[in-house]
């Protein structure tokens, strides 16, 4: 068979032997994710049409505004997981704390925990601008047969078994990796099925597109601001294009297809930075990984970085491996 007829349900059942935890729960996992992200892109297509635009009149935990899309495809994705009876615990950037999932017939049995950001770029949604999710998994490490605590999802990134985002933009993508590269699955809206269309994806090593709102120039670390000045100087291969649509997942799927750099750095009014760890970072970080890009905040590694908190902000730098190789040879002298 092809890869341009491979479904991802075909897809996730040959693979299955190359996870080493291969008991079918992590395919059930992302079976679940596939079904609420169709749900989920019905919805943001119908934007416009119906009451789903806007402010839900409600403030998350980090004090941000949320839409009504956030809140509705929270609820959709946390009751597709919990309904497949495959997850011990789920957190979401719109939650105030973690989800202990529990099954009558299974006792704090099962495996998996599930950290998630619902909408990532919501407020682009009335401006019909691509917005995604992005959702990391753990195998638990606390015994099983007790209920989750938070030291379960407290892991380091190097920790994932698996990471991925949906893009609901001109056509409908879900991107993932298990640790074994990555692999881009297009939806066909006229049947429902995702069908692999972008296999075996890479960074490439060098770019010449760099995405971040320079509208906090004046804000940023110096290093940074020498970094974008190095962007547009005139030179043989340079200035570079400056891309940025302010969803994490479109800016990093652009820039992992064409080759580029993602920067949101600390500022004076963030000065950790705004990404989440847990939600963001991490997951994208062990994508760009396995797509042989990079990962940092600019000094350190991504995943090596130990999390404190369930909402934890860091800075974020990630692409195309000389790119981001490059910007951490400015902050490092401009530090």
């Amino acid at each position: 068979m092809s890869y341009q007829h491979k479904t991802l349900g075909e897809f996730i059942n040959e693979n299955q032997h190359a996870f080493k935890y291969s008991t079918g729960e992590l395919s059930s996992l992302i079976n679940s994710i596939r079904l609420a992200a169709k749900v989920v892109n019905h919805e943001v297509n119908k934007a416009g049409l119906v009451d789903i635009t806007g402010a839900a009149g409600d403030v998350n935990v980090q004090g941000e505004s949320q839409q009504k899309l956030d809140v509705y495809a929270n609820d959709k994705f946390i009751q597709a997981m919990i309904n497949r009876n495959i997850v011990c615990g789920i957190t979401s950037e719109e939650e105030d704390d973690f989800i202990i999932v529990n099954s009558k017939d299974k006792n704090h049995q099962n495996k998996y925990v599930v950290l998630i950001d619902p909408l990532d770029g919501s407020s682009n949604i009335d401006v019909n601008v691509s917005v995604g999710t992005i959702f990391s998994v753990y195998r638990r490490i606390t015994p099983i047969g007790t209920p989750v605590t938070k030291e379960d999802f407290l892991q380091a990134g190097k920790h994932q078994v698996a990471a991925g985002y949906i893009i609901y933009g001109t056509s409908t993508m879900l991107v993932y990796t298990t640790g074994h590269g990555v692999n881009g699955f297009t939806l066909n809206p006229a049947i429902g099925t995702f069908y692999l269309s972008h296999p075996d994806m890479e960074f490439p090593k060098d770019g010449n597109i760099y995405s971040v709102n320079e509208g906090n120039y004046l804000e940023f670390p110096e290093g940074i601001k020498k970094y974008i000045k190095y962007c547009q100087q005139i030179e043989e291969d340079r200035p570079y294009t400056s891309r940025y649509i302010g969803s994490l997942a479109s800016d990093f799927h652009r820039n992992m297809i064409k080759g580029g750099i993602y920067m949101y750095p600390k500022s004076t009014k963030n000065p950790n930075g705004k990404l989440r760890l847990l939600y963001e970072c991490n997951p994208m970080a062990f994508i760009a990984e396995q797509a042989k890009g990079k990962a940092s905040d600019g000094y350190t590694r991504i995943l090596d970085i130990n999390p404190t908190e369930l909402h934890q902000r860091v800075p974020f730098i990630c692409g195309s491996i000389n790119m981001v190789e490059k910007a951490e040879a400015f902050m490092k002298e401009f530090s």
